[in-house]
C-alpha cells in the first residue's frame, strides 16, 4: 500500500493539472485587439498563464489597476462564452495520478488562482471532482481579481481542516514562481511541476522538481505508476 509524507496535498490547476492554453491564449489576443494593443509575441503569451490575469495586465500590459480590472472582465466574459472547460485538457497521467492519490485515502484541495466557477467546471467536466477534498480557488467576479497564492492556499487548508482533514503536513504541487512563493508564506513544501509553463528558475525555493507525473507519483505515493 502507498505510503506518502504528506497528510494532504494542495494542488494548482493552470500548468500543473491543466492546459488551458489553447483557449487562454486566443482570448488574449481578443482583449488586447479591443484596446488597440499590438498582438502580444507568441513566446510572451506562456508567461500569463498561471499567474492572477489581474496582475498581469498591469505587469504585462502596461494597464492601470482600473484598466487591468476592466480587461480581466472582458477576457472572463469570452472564457463564459467559450464555456470554461473548451480548449481545456488534462496532462497525461494527472488524472490517473489524482484517482489513484484519492483513493490511498490522502485529501486533496485545488489552490488555484483561476475563478473558482471555472476551476469547478474543468473538475466536473473531466469527472476529477470527486478526488477532492475541497476546492479553494479565487472568488469570482471583481472580488476575486486580487486574491493570490497565500490566499487561496489558506482557503485550501481551512477548507480542508472544516472537512476533518489532516492539514498538519501539506504539501503544495505547482509551476510557477507564485506557487513557490505562496506555499513558502505558509511553511508548506512546494513540488515544482516541470512540465507546466514556468521557466526553470522559477522552481529555486521548492522543496523537489519533478519532470512528469510519473516522477510527482514517486514523491507523492513512493511508489511507481500501476501498471
Amino acid at each position: 500500500m502507498a505510503v506518502s509524507p504528506y497528510s494532504c496535498i494542495l494542488w494548482d490547476v493552470d500548468g500543473t493539472i491543466a492546459d488551458a492554453s489553447a483557449g487562454i491564449l486566443p482570448r488574449l489576443r481578443q482583449v488586447f485587439a479591443s484596446y488597440g494593443l499590438p498582438d502580444p509575441a507568441p513566446e510572451s503569451l506562456v508567461q500569463w498563464i498561471g499567474p492572477p490575469m489581474f496582475e498581469s495586465f498591469q505587469l504585462r500590459a502596461g494597464m492601470t489597476p482600473e484598466q487591468a480590472q476592466e480587461a480581466v472582465g472582458r477576457y472572463r466574459a469570452l472564457a463564459a462564452a467559450d464555456g470554461y472547460a473548451s480548449s481545456v485538457t488534462i496532462y497525461p497521467g494527472i488524472a490517473q495520478l489524482l484517482r489513484e492519490i484519492a483513493d490511498a485515502g490522502i485529501p486533496q484541495a485545488t489552490a488555484s488562482t483561476k475563478p473558482e466557477n471555472q476551476v469547478r467546471a474543468i473538475l466536473e467536466h473531466y469527472r476529477l471532482i470527486g478526488s477532492f477534498t475541497a476546492i479553494s480557488a479565487a472568488r469570482p467576479g471583481i472580488a476575486g481579481q486580487t486574491d493570490g497564492k497565500s490566499q487561496v492556499v489558506a482557503w485550501a487548508l481551512e477548507r480542508l481542516a472544516a472537512a476533518g482533514a489532516d492539514v498538519s503536513s501539506p504539501v503544495l504541487v505547482g509551476d510557477r514562481h507564485h506557487d513557490v512563493d505562496g506555499g513558502a508564506e505558509h511553511g508548506i513544501p512546494v513540488i515544482f511541476a516541470e512540465w507546466g509553463f514556468g521557466e526553470p528558475e522559477e522552481a529555486d525555493g521548492a522543496t523537489h522538481r519533478a519532470a512528469d507525473p510519473d516522477a510527482l507519483r514517486v514523491l507523492l505515493l513512493g511508489a511507481p505508476a500501476r501498471r
